[in-house]
């Protein structure tokens, strides 16, 4: 990491070793090692222990790697070849309440999947993995190519590898290939109100 980030408060160093970098070494990664991975998001919190998260995996030189490749946008293709698997973000939009018969809109299936990518990215960094979620994609090519349903929503792909140098990627990436800050805490967070600019 090419700078230390700061926090307002003491927290564990993981929160802040982890982030997003865009050059990787194309080292492949085992699938044991992937599947460490989602382990950790199988884990996840979740509204009535519904587990909307469902993950499509692809590594790379494998035939599952193309389809899922294909339609990243040209700009995430450009740099994400070189990364060790790409997953796809899947969350269920139905659920069956405990007690319940029949299925009904899950209204936390993004915030819950939210919360087992973060723990997909955490473990990433614990194993010496990374982990760059990416929105850049066409969802409904992904939806067409890897047969899924209607009932689940497309979140996101994430590309898994081992940092690479910078060196790597176009000129205009390579100044942005570094982690990056936050908002001061006090940006984000009120007591008792809504009390945030815009």
């Amino acid at each position: 990491m090419t700078q230390a980030r700061q926090t307002d408060y003491p927290i564990d160093p993981l929160f802040t070793q982890r982030w997003s970098p865009r050059a990787f070494t194309g080292e492949q990664i085992p699938e044991e090692s992937l599947l460490a991975l989602l382990e950790a998001a199988r884990w996840a919190p979740s509204a009535y222990n519904a587990q909307p998260w469902r993950f499509i995996y692809a590594r790379r030189d494998t035939p599952s790697w193309q389809p899922v490749f294909d339609n990243l946008v040209e700009f995430n293709r450009g740099w994400a070849h070189k990364a060790a698997a790409l997953v796809v973000v899947l969350s269920h939009k139905q659920y069956t309440a405990p007690g319940a018969a029949e299925s009904q809109p899950n209204a936390w299936h993004s915030f819950d999947t939210g919360a087992a990518w973060a723990s997909l990215a955490f473990q990433a960094t614990l194993s010496g993995w990374h982990a760059h979620g990416l929105g850049g994609f066409d969802a409904n090519g992904l939806r067409a190519s890897l047969g899924i349903p209607d009932d689940y929503a497309v979140e996101a792909v994430i590309a898994v590898g081992k940092l690479g140098d910078k060196a790597s990627l176009p000129e205009a990436l390579q100044a942005r290939e570094t982690p990056n800050t936050r908002r001061p805490l006090a940006e984000l967070v009120a007591d008792g109100r809504f009390d945030f600019a815009a």
